[in-house]
């Protein structure tokens, strides 16, 4: 009686013409939705952090990051951007008194935060 390493208890090799190729599989992950920021933090850890990337693929926990790393984010840009707009005054008043330059107020916090949250959470 032999007894089959664990590698053969897990699906061990199957051959394919002369050769055998291991059987390996990756966990099942959940399938998530991921919105622009979730999209960023992939790109970004697959060409720049590419051992994190494989590590996180290998222990199923790729989609579940990035869905993580989106929520977080688009959490971050509506919280700061709703404080920032307070605090410069940017208001409904200043939106139906003068459109064109609450677009701009909003624009530019918008493109700060944007700034913190790229630097905080998907380029770190």
């Amino acid at each position: 009686m032999t007894t089959k390493s664990l590698f053969e208890q897990m699906g061990g090799y199957r051959q394919e013409g002369d050769c055998f190729i291991p059987n390996l599989t990756l966990p099942e992950e959940p399938a998530c939705e991921i919105g622009r920021f979730g999209l960023m933090r992939r790109h970004y850890l697959k060409n720049h952090r590419k051992a994190l990337f494989s590590r996180l693929l290998m222990a199923g926990e790729l989609h579940k990051h990035f869905y993580e790393i989106d929520q977080a984010a688009n959490d971050w840009f509506w919280l700061i951007t709703n404080q920032m707009a307070k605090s410069e005054g940017v208001t409904e008043e200043l939106k139906s008194k003068n459109q064109l330059l609450w677009i701009q107020k909003m624009t530019n916090i918008r493109n700060r935060v944007e700034e913190i949250i790229l630097d905080e959470l998907i380029y770190n």
